[in-house]
Order: structure tokens, then C-alpha cells, then sequence
């Protein structure tokens, strides 16, 4: 994984819900075929509107490169896909909520750093990393880094478009954000114990569940930002402001108190 994530994802927890013991990622069956559901077109199109969303979180379009920065492109992959269970009470007190909207068991793909890394050990981030030569656009690095952090076939994925890239002052990285499709989902585990400690499909449910969101500061950043407690991991920074962002234009939020708390080792 790129250091481009390095000081803007968050940190997790080790966790044994879900999590094989030999690396802590999580094993998720594909969802048998079905022919009326594959293809899934009411999400497909909530997916799509959200790839057509114009902006980007109100604290990463601040940020602008200085004329003389040496700006490096970077893609991530937000991998949307439906059979994902809420690990927390929280979550499945949302259910309700996203029923009505007809994505109760929609999640996506959050991976986290190896705890042993040197630098910023445990964060958590969406899979993928920087632009390599080989990369013919975006969402080429974007796919080809979710192969070798996840284990997700390109071939597998529908990706539906990119929002716009957002700079990132840190690593000096211009990060795009690729919306994908997973109309049956696989599993999903790590590939490298090095670079990866777990990977989870995580349920929108916990996501949009007030109990589980707060804000986090970094005073030594000047920034706060989002943050989100799922059990499995917490996550703050740049992975937050996109998930904060996408559940606002997807219309699937609730309300949360934005002067809560949440409390996360960096």
C-alpha cells in the first residue's frame, strides 16, 4: 500500500469477530448467483449518481498544493456490495432506516494496516495506493491495488466512475476516489501480512448508526474530522470525510452528534 494513506486513514482495533486467526482478515462466502438480483439495478443507480456527485469534503477541499509541490496521483477503491450483517447493536438498530431504502445488507470494502509497519501502524483506509507507470488511468491503479491488498478480482468489479480527486497536504498525494459495484461479492483477505493486518467487508449499517460516529481531532494536523467506531476498526481522516461524504449524497445518514467524541490511538 502506498504511503499516501500515512497520518489520514485512522487506527483500528485487532478484532476476533469475523477474523481468521492466521492474519486477521475476514472471509466472506460470494453470495450465490441469482439472476433477478445480480444485477441489482436500484443500487447500481444510487451507486452511479453517487460517482456523478459534484464536491468533496468541506476539510479536503481546502487543501491546495503549493505551485512548487511535487504532486504524485494516488486512486482508491470504494467497493460497494450487498450481504454484509451488522457486527454492532448500534448497527442493527439502523437496519430499520436502510430497509426503507432497500440496502439494509449493503457494505463495502475497509482494509487496515499491519500493526508492525513503522510508520502509522493500524490505520484504516479503503484499498489502494499510487499510480504506477503500467497504470493507464485511475481506475486501473485503483483495481490493481485492490487485487494485491484484498484479493479482488478486477474482472468482478463494476466500476461506475470516480469522484473528484482530492489533494492531500501530508503525502502530497492528488487521491481519486473510484466507485465500484460488486454484484456478487467474494472474499476478501489479506495478501500481504506485511503490508495488511485484516480486511472487512463492512455494513453500511454501522456506518450510518448515530452511536457509532463522532468527530476526531489532531491538534498536531490542525484538523478534525469524522470518525466512526464499526467494532472492527476506527476510522477518521481522509477514509472518513469520503464515507461522511458518500452517506450524505446517497441519502442513506442519519443524524449523529457531530460533538461527540471518538477516541482513537495514533
Amino acid at each position: 500500500m502506498s504511503d499516501f494513506l500515512d497520518g489520514l486513514s485512522g487506527s483500528g482495533r485487532h478484532a476476533a469477530d469475523g477474523a481468521l486467526p492466521t492474519a486477521g482478515d475476514e472471509a466472506v462466502p460470494p453470495r450465490p448467483e441469482d439472476p433477478e438480483r445480480a444485477d441489482d439495478p436500484e443500487l447500481r443507480d444510487q451507486l452511479t449518481r453517487l460517482a456523478a456527485a459534484k464536491g468533496s469534503p468541506l476539510w479536503l477541499r481546502r487543501a491546495k498544493a503549493r505551485g512548487d509541490a511535487v504532486v504524485r496521483d494516488a486512486a482508491v477503491l470504494m467497493l460497494f456490495g450487498r450481504g454484509g450483517a451488522p457486527r454492532t447493536d448500534a448497527g442493527r438498530a439502523a437496519l430499520p432506516h436502510l430497509e426503507e431504502k432497500g440496502v439494509a445488507d449493503v457494505d463495502i470494502v475497509l482494509l487496515q494496516r499491519a500493526s508492525t509497519l513503522r510508520l502509522h501502524p493500524g490505520q484504516v483506509a479503503f484499498p489502494g495506493g499510487g499510480r504506477d507507470p503500467e497504470d493507464d488511468s485511475m481506475v486501473a491503479a485503483a483495481l490493481r491495488e485492490a487485487e494485491e491488498e484484498a484479493g479482488i478480482v478486477p474482472a468482478s468489479v463494476d466500476v461506475l466512475g470516480q469522484l473528484e480527486p482530492l489533494y492531500i497536504p501530508v503525502s502530497r498525494f492528488q487521491v481519486t476516489p473510484v466507485v465500484g459495484y460488486w454484484a456478487v461479492p467474494g472474499v476478501v483477505s489479506v495478501m500481504d501480512e506485511a503490508e495488511s493486518y485484516s480486511v472487512y467487508r463492512v455494513a453500511i449499517a454501522d456506518l450510518v448508526a448515530p452511536a457509532n460516529r463522532g468527530s476526531f481531532s489532531r491538534p498536531d494536523l490542525a484538523i478534525t474530522t469524522p470518525a466512526f467506531d464499526v467494532g472492527v476498526l476506527k476510522v477518521w481522516g481522509f477514509t472518513a470525510g469520503i464515507l461522511d461524504f458518500a452517506l450524505d449524497e446517497l441519502g442513506w445518514a442519519l443524524d449523529w452528534d457531530r460533538k461527540a467524541a471518538i477516541d482513537i490511538d495514533y
